[in-house]
């Protein structure tokens, strides 16, 4: 026993100056791995490599944080016979695509432009984002006239300008009418002016308010208003009300201002007219708009309609091309092929409206994917503007991921839904059930009758990949 005890203790005082002369980490020698952390291999060998269940797919790098990528066989097979369901109808186009890389881990009919409806509110917001900057604020302003007594209300393409009945309280905050009749009373009587004729300036916009690609009946059923670079309230009569939409939106917001500057003490003789500002007229007030991602936020969640043809138009000025329905398609597509979009969008109209519209689901995929790229921070409000599966705008009204096969994802899918007569897509985003991101779009233009339950399937089939 002693001569035990004594080997020992030769032994510890051996390890314990050995530990002082080598700079050993004694705590090294006691401390367990935690189940979580990786244990580094021996510099200079080579480490183990990982064995999975399923196919490797090998030379696809996988960002800090990224899982693997789900089982492709096991997708495939799944995500072919979702699409096989008669409710999408005769035509039907889907893909899923690895964020980090781009690489399709599903596709059919990938590359065929559909009928994209509302999804096409993501090309639009995203050239918004690339050409505007996210900071951007749209002005509405009022400026001198012609004469002392006269003022000009100039329409700066903001749609989203609360009017005198608006209630307060809305996300994002809106510019308000009212405010700008206030600064305009303040620096015409500091100027000693009380009485005053008013025009007003929409020519910002060019070209016709409504599309012709259009069906007759969107504006009297409260689905868009005839677009200007003047209106207030999205061109509601009522705000809390979609219809009815009024026919001359300029004009209506005129006769509110002046109404308001009255209010204020100032008096406006006749009414309101049409005309051009004065050039270099000089500037009595002005209020501006939330920034552009977070009008491209709303576009997104609640699908609207006012807010992406003012982005597309909005973009037209700032791309240097008509600010019509024409000009904004082409400044659309200018600024994607200038992010490096090879094709596959064809519009004619910034909402999605129109049934003339095509869009590939690859080029949807691809548009959210660069959106969630750490290249283009810039583009962000796109991620973050799309609803949230079973929460919020247009896959938060209770109709949507409610069956059994898809309830299990709610919260887990963020989407841009589209909707038009025989016309259903579902576009966006989900983390795999191993932690990798991927986007997905899918999309049916020959629908007999409503394929969003399916479209929130295969959505759910993606999350849970």
């Amino acid at each position: 026993m002693l001569t035990t005890l004594a080997l020992l203790q030769i032994l510890t005082i051996v390890t314990g100056v050995y530990a002082v002369t080598s700079g050993l980490d004694l705590d090294a020698l006691t401390r367990q791995s935690s189940p979580d952390e990786p244990t580094a291999s021996p510099e200079g060998s080579p480490a183990a490599p990982v064995v999975t269940a399923g196919p490797v797919l090998p030379g696809l790098p996988a960002r800090a944080g990224d899982g693997p990528l789900p089982t492709k066989s096991t997708l495939t097979r799944q995500l072919t016979d979702a699409l096989g369901d008669k409710e999408l109808g005769a035509r039907v186009g889907a893909v899923v695509l690895d964020a980090a890389t781009g690489e399709r881990i599903f596709a059919a009919n990938a590359d065929t432009g559909i009928t994209p409806a509302s999804t096409t509110k993501l090309v639009t917001s995203t050239a918004a984002l690339a050409s505007l900057g996210p900071d951007t604020r749209f002005a509405t302003r009022v400026v001198q006239g012609a004469t002392p007594g006269a003022v000009v209300l100039v329409g700066g393409g903001d749609p989203t300008l609360a009017g005198p009945s608006a209630k307060p309280g809305a996300y994002p905050k809106p510019a308000s009418l009212a405010t700008l009749a206030s600064r305009t009373a303040a620096a015409l009587k500091a100027k000693g002016v009380t009485k005053v004729t008013l025009s007003y300036d929409a020519t910002l916009y060019t070209g016709e308010r409504v599309c012709s690609c259009w069906k007759p009946n969107y504006i009297p059923d409260g689905e868009v208003a005839p677009v200007s670079a003047l209106v207030i309230d999205e061109g509601r009569r009522y705000p809390s009300q979609s219809t009815p939409r009024v026919t001359d939106p300029p004009r209506f917001a005129a006769a509110a201002f002046a109404r308001l500057l009255g209010r204020q003490g100032i008096s406006v003789s006749g009414s309101a007219r049409p005309a051009k500002a004065p050039a270099g007229a000089a500037e009595l007030a002005r209020v501006e708009s939330p920034p552009v991602y977070a009008l491209v936020e709303h576009t997104l969640t609640f699908s609207d309609d006012d807010l992406a043809e003012a982005l597309a138009r909005q973009v037209a000025v700032k791309e240097g091309q008509p600010a019509s329905f024409e000009g904004g398609a082409a400044a659309t597509l200018a600024v994607l092929k200038r992010l490096g979009f090879p094709g596959g969008v064809q519009i004619r109209d910034g909402s999605g409206l129109s049934p003339y519209n095509r869009i590939s689901p690859d080029a949807l995929a691809r548009v959210i994917a660069t959106a969630g790229s750490a290249a283009h921070p810039e583009l962000r409000a796109v991620a973050s503007g799309m609803p949230v599966a079973g929460f919020s705008g247009t896959l938060g009204n209770g109709r949507r991921f409610t069956s059994a096969d898809s309830r299990g994802q709610v919260g887990l899918v963020r989407a841009k839904t589209g909707t038009l007569n025989n016309v259903n897509t579902l576009a966006g985003l989900a983390t795999t059930k191993d932690g990798r991101l991927v986007t997905f779009a899918f999309m049916a233009d020959r629908v007999p009758l409503n394929a969003e339950p399916v479209l929130d399937k295969l959505a759910a089939l993606v999350a849970r990949s």
